[in-house]
């Protein structure tokens, strides 16, 4: 599950003495590899050191394929779960359903991270992938809708999973690989912005199409799925394909400088399971900060993960009064749950901006400590909400609370993240957002059977308490951490 972005981390304060010491003294891999990174990333920075400026419309348009990934990721989140209930299944079964979304992202960003650190093709380095990725992950969207079983559903999530994480994860270093160092802050509050676009338009998308084009939302025998989703999902194939597509035609790639030598590297190296085998190897060494914020994704994570599993469920059961879920009740809660998910994103896309000068002022802990605890008392804050429009000023908080995880952890992690090995970390790093969900995935289902009742409001309000959790680790609890995470103020 992805989640995925580092956008605006760039933004955050600069590094300070205590960061670089910290870099200096990591230990990344032994001295053979790190003389093969420093060929690599030789090869990509000659070629890069005199970059042309570009303009807003060809940053624009390296940053449009972003769009069609965010919207598929959308679709998945505000509707996977309903999409499950539809078919018949309980909410306890929920959790085990949706596992491909962690196994995908353990499995597929580390290895597809570190490939494209070593790719050279004639369509590129990065592009290769996030083209392949959508042209998956539209076949998936397209036959979404028409699943005749809960197991048809979960196949097609996991194929439609392992293809925006193919895509999403090069595109990431797209950016940072092709912006010349000025450029970049704006290249990357772009990304943000197409982030927050698609996550916003495909979350309110079943409303819109349901209250302004009035499309049946109802389900019935020929439609198990109402017609508002399969729509939606329709447009998310388009967009996914068509955006990507258009980025790979207007955006081209600058290759390594001595592409003998790169290739010779490219041979030497063996394929994917040399890429696994260097996950491992990057794992077993990874920097401190890292093992630091581990405890703090992970609690982040089982929250987030809580919510995104049985939020638009809980909506449309404990703030509609819906008890079953092919009645009309259902598919508005569902609908309006997809309202409070662009709400929250459209504050997350907002909130992002405003990030790096709160870090400056105050830290970067502490205002993801603070973001974190106004996430967990907005969920927890659920248990007394009755009405859909009093509803949204929760999200507003949990807005808050997802920039932050979307955009601090990254801000604390990246100055520990040697430059040619940025793919591989990234993709590593995502392993404490995965795992987390592989624990609900396995064992929350057996807590909603015979704990929570299958009360998916319940689940919800767990997973606020899970960010309070996380919130707590974020404070500074020994001295030795100002030397890894320094004030700006210092």
């Amino acid at each position: 599950m992805t989640i995925i972005n580092y956008t605006l981390y760039t933004n955050c304060p600069s590094r300070s003495k205590g960061d670089v010491i910290m870099l200096k003294n990591e230990t990344f891999m032994s001295t053979k590899k790190v003389l093969d990174n420093q060929q690599t990333s030789e090869n990509y920075q000659q070629v890069n050191q005199h970059r042309p400026q570009f303009s807003f419309r060809q940053i624009l348009n390296m940053n449009l394929g972003f769009l069609g990934i965010q919207f598929a990721w959308g679709l998945q989140m505000a509707n996977m779960s309903a999409i499950f209930e539809y078919l018949g299944a309980d909410a306890h079964q929920l959790p085990i359903l949706w596992i491909a979304a962690p196994l995908t992202g353990l499995l597929v960003q580390p290895i597809i991270g570190n490939l494209s650190d070593y790719t050279w093709t004639p369509l590129g380095r990065r592009r290769p992938y996030f083209l392949g990725g959508a042209v998956l992950g539209a076949i998936a969207l397209l036959f979404m809708p028409h699943s005749p079983s809960i197991w048809v559903a979960a196949i097609l999530l996991w194929l439609l999973d392992s293809s925006a994480n193919i895509s999403m994860v090069p595109f990431r270093a797209f950016v940072g690989d092709l912006l010349p160092q000025d450029q970049r802050t704006k290249g990357f509050a772009i990304q943000s912005v197409m982030v927050g676009m698609g996550a916003i338009s495909a979350s309110a998308l079943p409303w819109i199409l349901s209250h302004f084009f009035q499309i049946d939302n109802t389900t019935n025998a020929l439609h198990q799925i109402p017609l508002t989703v399969e729509y939606s999902f329709y447009t998310g194939a388009i967009l996914f394909l068509g955006t990507v597509i258009w980025t790979v035609i207007t955006t081209p790639e600058y290759p390594p400088q001595n592409l003998e030598k790169f290739e010779r590297l490219q041979e030497q190296r063996g394929g994917i399971m040399s890429s696994i085998r260097e996950s491992w190897q990057s794992l077993q060494n990874m920097p401190s900060t890292m093992t630091y914020l581990a405890k703090i994704q992970f609690f982040t994570w089982l929250g987030i993960f809580c919510f995104f599993l049985y939020f638009p469920p809980a909506v449309a059961r404990n703030i509609f009064g819906a008890t079953n879920q092919g009645s009309l009740l259902y598919s508005d809660g569902i609908e309006w749950a997809g309202v409070c998910f662009a709400l929250f994103n459209g504050v997350c896309v907002i909130f992002s901006f405003l990030l790096p000068n709160f870090a400056k002022k105050i830290g970067r802990q502490t205002i993801h400590c603070l973001c974190l605890f106004c996430g967990g008392i907005s969920l927890i804050a659920l248990l007394f909400i009755h009405d859909k429009y009093i509803l949204l000023f929760s999200m507003f908080g949990f807005g808050i609370a997802w920039a932050s995880a979307l955009v601090m952890p990254y801000a604390m992690l990246t100055e520990s993240i040697p430059p040619q090995r940025r793919g591989i970390y990234q993709g590593i790093f995502n392993f404490f957002i995965v795992l987390p969900e592989i624990a609900v995935s396995l064992f929350f289902g057996w807590i909603m059977n015979y704990f929570l009742h299958d009360n998916h409001l319940l689940a919800v309000v767990l997973g606020g308490v899970f960010l309070i959790i996380g919130a707590g680790f974020t404070l500074p609890r020994v001295e030795g951490l100002k030397a890894i995470f320094p004030q700006s103020s210092n």
